[in-house]
């Protein structure tokens, strides 16, 4: 599934990074200047000053909300059965065999095998206590070992996302590869489209077109290498257009900076100025490629479900299903632990791809290029869009024929209709306002959210490790246990975890901010921390966040669709695009409009959302751009006025 946000969480189309990038052409010109200006001896951190404020980030405020989380997250992972509201004794029974009666004796030999009649704080304990010895426990279902079960479902998530991590570094390379040789770039319309095509539908359509009509590949199972093939190229794809984004968007101002003019003309081959310039792109860019590598583990559910794939994230829907409470902490542990390593790891390469920039002040990107949009590009992507929402808005999308099964599109039909004859062009107005509406409003609750934890970054920093780590699944599962499947229920999943990029770019800009001249002088003139909050901070960093939500906000619809896509979000009958993909996955080689319909809606959504950032940014750019020259013509005109005074 996508995220990620990626997954879920790391495709939440587009990340902190890429605006990290971007952070001083979002500030004040002065507020630029002043951090360009600033002394390095002043941010220079070696020696043992260095190394008490790194020791102290281990249990400083991060790592005791990190902890914190952490335990909360498996303190409600323990309660899930309880929190369902459903009798666990009876899931378990269900799981074991269908065919057996619930009487009373029987349920309550299992309530007796299993130790619920001591609660759940007893049996949490219990398991923490075995965790500490590495036991972790036995599975309430089939009576065996959960460690090995964890051990081999992340191991083939492992080899998964390997394969598909190599397949997005070859697409993303692609898409870099014409910037490098052109200088320049562009707003990245289709590589935004290609980290909009959902996973599973993607899946579906490989599944069908290279294991069933041609024959090329395996379609299900996990038997050896080929059976990767398919799998890794559903995950891989999208995250591809989203790495290849990201970098692409980076290097045209780095081919600006005069080390390359430098390097060009003293004969240095194009090939050493390319990597080069890869090299100086890559450190603020390489906590994103963790992010991704972490999304295409954890978020894989719903490829691993099409293709059978026995992974860590299939593991952990099955337990949650089954209600199998020890597997499914193993799972989620494991997830986890995931997700926390590579972030280390990325962070370790950063590092080390720094080096000595690092160490003497920190290297960052320079201000990134106003990309040139035209206004016709997001609006006429818009006016499809939203002619297409409005003409099904006038249709009836509960109407079922079935005489009229799988018709192709037709006068009557524009968009055909699917396996109950119900209007396809009808279904998917209607489920507009509950995946584009509800991907709003979470994004501007994110938004609000990461606005109010830039001011403490310190304290956000944990809680953050926590929500990248965790797939939309995962939430999805224990938000639906507790309130059940439904619209809320996955937009309060994705909203939960949805918050740590933009956070991480409020939190830089603030920083930036609070650093520049200009406030010092604000200060001095006895402007109160009021005035300054409300009339520089908060401006300077508002609206380059906003942008930058906006930007997510095809990411946030594609982990709601992927929820609705598992059963975790919006139910029968309701028309979401998610449930729509899922619904016509059935028969998507008979009748492809039905899953091509919402697809592409998703994939014009990233289209407007990418062109429009990029357009409003340009604005931006061309109107900083103009402020010094007209500042220099009012300077002179004043001197002028005063000379002639004398």
């Amino acid at each position: 599934m996508s995220v990620g946000e990626p997954s879920g969480t790391a495709r939440e189309d587009l990340s902190a990074a890429a605006s990290a990038g971007t952070a001083q052409a979002d500030l004040p010109a002065a507020t630029a200047g002043a951090a360009r200006r600033r002394p390095w001896g002043r941010d220079r951190a070696s020696g043992p000053g260095r190394s008490r404020r790194s020791a102290g980030t281990l249990v400083g405020p991060a790592g005791v909300t990190r902890l914190g989380c952490l335990v909360g997250v498996l303190a409600v992972v323990g309660l899930l059965p309880w929190l369902s509201g459903r009798d666990p004794a009876l899931t378990v029974l269900r799981a074991r065999s269908a065919e057996q009666e619930a009487t009373p004796e029987a349920l309550a030999a299992i309530r007796e095998d299993l130790g619920l009649g001591a609660g759940p704080l007893s049996l949490l304990g219990n398991w923490a206590s075995g965790l500490l010895r590495g036991d972790l426990g036995t599975s309430w279902v089939s009576g065996t070992d959960v460690l090995p079960s964890v051990v081999s479902g992340l191991q083939v998530s492992l080899a998964l996302m390997g394969t598909a991590f190599a397949v997005a570094l070859l697409l993303a390379s692609a898409l870099v590869a014409p910037v490098l040789v052109r200088g320049r770039g562009s707003a990245g319309a289709f590589a935004a489209m290609l980290a909009a095509v959902p996973e599973f539908l993607l899946a579906t359509v490989a599944l069908l077109v290279c294991g069933v009509w041609l024959g090329w590949l395996p379609t299900s199972g996990w038997a050896g290498p080929q059976y990767l093939v398919l799998p890794a190229i559903a995950l891989g794809v999208p995250a591809g257009g989203l790495l290849g984004r990201l970098v692409a968007d980076a290097l045209p101002a780095v081919l600006d900076e005069r080390w390359v003019e430098l390097w060009r003309g003293a004969g240095v081959s194009r090939a050493r100025v390319a990597a080069a310039a890869l090299r100086r792109v890559l450190p603020p860019l390489v906590p994103q490629f963790g992010m991704v590598a972490v999304g295409l583990t954890g978020g894989a559910v719903a490829v691993e479900m099409v293709f059978a794939v026995p992974g860590i994230g299939r593991t952990a829907l099955g337990a949650a299903k089954s209600q199998d409470l020890p597997l499914l902490q193993g799972a989620v542990l494991a997830l986890l632990a995931l997700g926390l390593v590579a972030g280390a790891l990325a962070a370790l390469a950063r590092r080390r791809l720094l080096g000595p920039a690092l160490r003497d002040a920190g290297l960052t990107l320079p201000p990134a290029r106003p990309v040139r949009v035209h206004p016709a590009v997001p609006l006429t992507l818009a006016a499809v869009l939203l002619v297409t929402v409005g003409w099904g808005l006038l249709r009836d999308p509960y109407t079922v024929d079935t005489t009229a099964r799988l018709l192709p599109p037709s006068w009557a039909h524009p968009l055909g209709t699917d396996g109950l004859g119900r209007d396809v062009l009808a279904r998917l107005g209607h489920g507009a306002a509950a995946t584009v509406g509800t991907a709003a409003a979470v994004c501007a609750l994110s938004l609000l959210v990461s606005l109010a934890l830039g001011f403490l970054p310190r304290v956000a920093a944990g809680a953050a490790d926590i929500a990248n780590a965790l797939p939309p699944v995962i939430v999805g599962i224990l938000v639906a246990a507790a309130a059940g499947p439904g619209t809320g229920g996955a937009a309060l999943a994705v909203a939960l975890i949805s918050w740590p990029a933009l956070s991480a770019h409020a939190a830089a800009l603030v920083q930036e901010v609070r650093a520049s001249t200009f406030l010092t002088a604000q200060r001095a003139i006895g402007a109160s921390p009021w005035w300054i909050l409300t009339r520089h901070i908060l401006p300077s960093v508002a609206a380059p966040v906003a942008r930058h939500a906006v930007l997510r906000l095809p990411g946030i619809a594609l982990a709601l669709a992927s929820l609705g896509f598992l059963g975790l979000g919006a139910q029968p009958p309701t028309p979401e695009w998610g449930l729509l993909l899922d619904e016509s996955r059935a028969y998507v080689e008979r009748a492809p409009w039905a899953a091509l319909a919402p697809a592409v809606a998703l994939a014009l959504l990233a289209g407007i959302a990418v062109s429009g950032a990029a357009y409003a940014q340009g604005r931006t750019g061309r109107r900083r751009a103009r402020g010094p020259a007209r500042a220099h013509r009012e300077k002179g005109k004043g001197s002028i006025e005063v000379a002639a005074e004398v």
